[in-house]
């Protein structure tokens, strides 16, 4: 193959058209993409190309193109290349699978052992159907046999039904091992009865699909019920997206799978993906089963990028030298070009709820000079007040500004005439009053078209009561309750009244719902039919002045009362989820890779660009937003995702291009950090000793003092913030910003190197004797490609991937915690192999066998400790010298640490 192997597609019309053929190779092609370096925001995508168009077939604008109407601005661009391996490439967004039909080797009822070997872009994630599948026989309902899938978490799941038709899902106790977009093997044995009364499920993990395989938390033991089996169905057996299930399509790449009848047992289905030729869409396996998969499935193609072409403006300098230069850009471009601010949450979310939205609708949030309300809902007059004060209250996180009223306040409106289906209606308002009136106050004055006919819901010192009139005026009734908490400075609730028909009575629910979702309601009954609401004509009364309120909003029907939190600007969210309901909201793909359990919980989404949101949702979970490289979408990965990774691809320091420079600067060097939160409080984290501490050179290097703004959830986040930027700003390592490779001069580097996304960590090992011994462990923050007709040069730009090796639990490296300060006794020579170590403060060095052997760092050199002596300071270490190939004597009072000491995760 020859390198670069480039691919270049334009969407002309409904598909993707290959136009290599007409790109100026001598201009060659550029392609740039995520961060340009540490701690810097994501820059969108950029790709620029030269089209050769003597015809004019890239002149858009001219009818005579055969493309007139068909390019444009941001018309999808592709760029794909060869030279990965060959594997089943299951796309996002769409369904792709590869199947082999029922055969009597396939119908397994008892025990099962299935296993698949693949690179997913994310192992756990959030996605919005809480994981994806891998493989399965499970067809519609009454031929469902078997699946497996990984869930959110980013355990595996197993299902199975016994009928056919309803299944049983389990799934492990614990995470797989695998980063995000790392390979990775999975297996699940299930032995229908285990003797003990019931069935046990195994879960194992394995590098790759020839082991060795390691069991994976917890087998699910059941000792009751009885032995199980599985459904003989007649469903394919299916590799990728099964048809009969909805989870989510993201991107992986499949590399093999096993099914065996019996835990160990025969290979029924053995499909080898990597063993076949690029372009297969049907072959055999050992077993004897028949695959098939769509063209271009299983190949050894990836998409590099997909852009969009932001400009394609045809230039000439004569009849000869016609071209069309193309500009593609990521998706962050055109979302943050003339973007305006998105509204509140409750601005965006109610007009969504219900069956069919509401029937009127008035936000509120008009500005400080209003003098009504503006209705949400077209065809309704503007809510008529008085004595309103507009924007004076920013305090309910769900909104933007609203007002708060006066001793004269009213407001009044007439709601067209409408239809309820289910002959019901709901009225609801957010509030904030710090305390009940001292006498009965109205809060809210309505008149239907029902029996009842006027219902007027006021405060008193101690409870909320409903009044209803008849249609003469006459009162039918008079309810009150005493909720538990109906007010309280600075507290917003929202208000509720429902009513619905049971066939002969009006069944009235009134009362508030607080920021958590708990109602606190009563509910009683009048006789007759509900109606339809047609007027608000409220006269708050004098005692409620100063209380804010808005969002005054009236549905059809009696069931939407859930807000999903939209009332609290989703307080509380996850970092993930988050993302995942903005980007839902806006129509924007996005994949989120999680990392294990860990989750940043954020503070309200309040009014702003979408990209500004985005930044608080990075900047919040410390994670990398970038665009997906496989479609117009995101890719977030989480701070989470991200630690104690095991390198992606090791690279020689031959292999790369000279030189390989060293900065050793104080760019990203900060000392003094302090986390605030937005509308919160502060924490400090300073780092008062050591080579990079506030103390004045040479004994640290002065202050460097800075804050950061984070959006979370409650002030008690706020130290571990602090800590873990300060941990980063007070990283002692040189740094490589720039790695550039010859990927054209070393293609076995290809399947690796391209496939590397942020976040990823890459190892240089052999550094040359002018530089530390490493090996070099770098974190992958964004690269710069350049493509010719013979050549493929990228740089990667990176950061130390050093500060994100975190503490592991029982890790032989990472769970280790180091003393409070160690230092030699006495001077050692370059050779000696006893070391005389004392511990100033604190415990001292374990000296239990289980616990060796374990690696320190004594000026520079790594040493192998192989025994320890002594049960007080100080003692006495057997080491192995110059691990690190560092070949050195050592002074008296030299520090010794640990290598790799315990740092903890925030």
């Amino acid at each position: 193959m020859a390198v670069p192997d480039i691919g270049v597609d334009l969407q002309l019309g409904s598909s993707m058209t290959n136009v290599l053929d007409d790109v100026h190779h001598p201009a060659g092609i550029s392609y740039t993409w995520g961060r340009r370096a540490e701690g810097s925001k994501t820059d969108p995508a950029a790709a620029s190309l030269v089209l050769l168009n003597p015809d004019g077939e890239y002149s858009g604008r001219n009818p005579l193109s055969p493309n007139f109407g068909r390019l444009g601005r941001n018309t999808p661009l592709r760029l794909t290349h060869g030279g990965a391996n060959v594997a089943l490439v299951v796309p996002p967004d769409s369904i792709g699978r590869a199947s082999t039909p029922d055969a009597a080797a396939l119908d397994i009822t008892g025990d099962i052992d299935v296993r698949a070997d693949l690179t997913p872009t994310q192992w756990g994630g959030t996605t919005a159907s809480t994981g994806w599948e891998v493989m399965g026989k499970w067809g519609i309902i009454g031929q469902q046999s078997w699946y497996l899938r990984m869930q959110d978490s980013g355990r595996i799941a197993f299902a199975w039904s016994t009928n056919g038709v309803t299944g049983t899902v389990l799934g492990s106790d614990a995470e797989v091992p695998f980063a995000p977009g790392e390979r990775g093997a999975i297996r699940v044995t299930l032995d229908v009865s285990n003797g003990l009364g019931g069935y046990t499920i195994t879960y194992y993990t394995a590098p790759t699909i020839a082991g060795p395989w390691t069991q994976l938390g917890t087998p699910d033991i059941t000792t009751a019920g009885g032995a199980t089996s599985i459904f003989n169905s007649t469903a394919d057996l299916q590799v990728g997206d099964i048809g009969a299930l909805a989870f989510e399509p993201i991107a992986r790449e499949y590399h093999a799978i096993e099914v065996r009848n019996g835990i160990a047992g025969s290979v029924v289905a053995n499909p080898d993906f990597t063993a076949q030729a690029s372009g297969t869409t049907s072959f055999s396996d050992a077993a004897g089963r028949s695959w098939s998969a769509a063209t271009g499935l299983i190949t050894s193609r990836r998409v590099r990028a997909v852009l969009e072409a932001a400009d394609m403006t045809p230039q000439w300098t004569n009849a000869y030298d016609v071209k069309t230069p193309i500009t593609g850009a990521g998706i962050l471009r055109r979302l943050g070009r003339g973007a305006k601010p998105l509204a509140s949450t409750l601005r965006r979310s109610l007009p969504t709820l219900g069956t069919s939205g509401p029937v009127a609708y008035w936000p509120m949030e008009d500005g400080s000079d209003a003098t009504r309300a503006a209705s949400a809902i077209v065809g309704v007059q503007p809510l008529r007040v008085n004595d309103f004060d507009f924007a004076a209250d920013n305090s309910c996180a769900g909104a933007s500004s609203l007002p708060t009223i006066g001793a004269a306040a009213t407001m009044h409106a007439s709601i067209p005439p409408y239809t309820s289906s289910t002959n019901a209606y709901l009225l609801a308002m957010m509030y904030s009053l710090d305390a009940l009136p001292a006498s009965k106050s109205a809060l809210l004055s309505i008149q239907t078209t029902g029996t009842a006919r006027g219902v007027v819901v006021s405060f008193t010192s101690t409870q909320i009561v409903c009044d209803v009139y008849s249609t003469a005026g006459a009162l039918l009734t008079s309810q009150a309750f005493t909720p538990a908490a109906a007010v309280g400075e600075g507290v917003w609730r929202r208000f509720e009244l429902v009513a619905s028909y049971d066939g002969a009575n009006i069944d009235f629910s009134v009362g508030v719902v607080d920021e958590f979702g708990l109602r606190d309601v009563m509910l009683f009954s009048v006789a007759g039919t509900p109606g339809t609401i047609t007027d608000i004509d409220t006269g708050f009364g004098a005692l409620l002045s100063g209380m804010a309120l808005g969002h005054l909003v009236i549905f059809p029907e009696a069931d939407p009362t859930e807000w999903f939190d939209a009332d609290i600007g989703y307080s509380g969210e996850e970092a993930g989820a988050r993302l995942l309901r903005l980007c839902a909201e806006e129509g924007i793909p996005v994949s989120i890779a999680d990392g294990p359990g860990l989750h940043t919980r954020l503070g309200p989404q309040r009014p702003a660009k979408l990209l500004d949101l985005f930044d608080e949702i990075e900047t919040a979970d410390g994670g990398i937003l970038v665009e997906d490289r496989t479609r117009l979408g995101l890719t977030f990965r989480t701070r989470a995702s991200m630690y104690s990774q095991a390198p992606r691809v090791t690279i020689p320091y031959e292999y790369l291009v000279a030189p390989l420079e060293q900065t050793d600067d104080d760019r990203y060097t900060r000392n003094d950090r302090t986390a605030q939160r937005v509308n919160g409080s502060s924490a400090r984290a300073v780092l008062t000793t050591g080579a990079l501490s506030t103390a004045a050179p040479p004994n640290g290097v002065g202050v460097y003092d800075d804050s950061t703004s984070v959006n979370v959830y409650e002030d008690e986040q706020l130290p571990d913030i602090a800590s873990w930027l300060l941990h980063r700003g007070t990283w002692d390592e040189a740094r490589y910003p720039k790695v550039r490779i010859l990927l054209h001069k070393y293609p076995a580097l290809v399947p690796a190197v391209s496939s590397l996304r942020p976040g990823d960590v890459i190892r240089i090992t052999d550094l040359p004797v002018w530089l530390p011994p490493g090996p070099v462990d770098l974190m992958v923050e964004g690269g710069d490609e350049q493509y010719k007709q013979f050549e493929w040069v990228i740089t990667l730009s990176c950061s130390p991937a050093g500060p994100w090796n975190v503490g592991v639990l029982d890790d032989a490296t990472l769970g280790r915690l180091d003393t409070a300060g160690s230092s030699l006794v006495s001077g050692v020579t370059s050779t000696a192999t006893s070391l005389s170590v004392a511990t100033a403060s604190g415990p001292i060095w374990t000296t239990a066998g289980a616990d060796l052997p374990f690696d320190i760092l004594v000026g520079g050199e790594v040493m192998t400790v192989t025994a320890v002596s002594g049960a007080s300071s100080p003692q006495t270490f057997t080491v192995t010298r110059s691990v690190n190939g560092i070949v050195k004597a050592h002074l008296a009072a030299a520090d010794v640490r640990l290598a790799q000491p315990l740092i903890l995760a925030l």
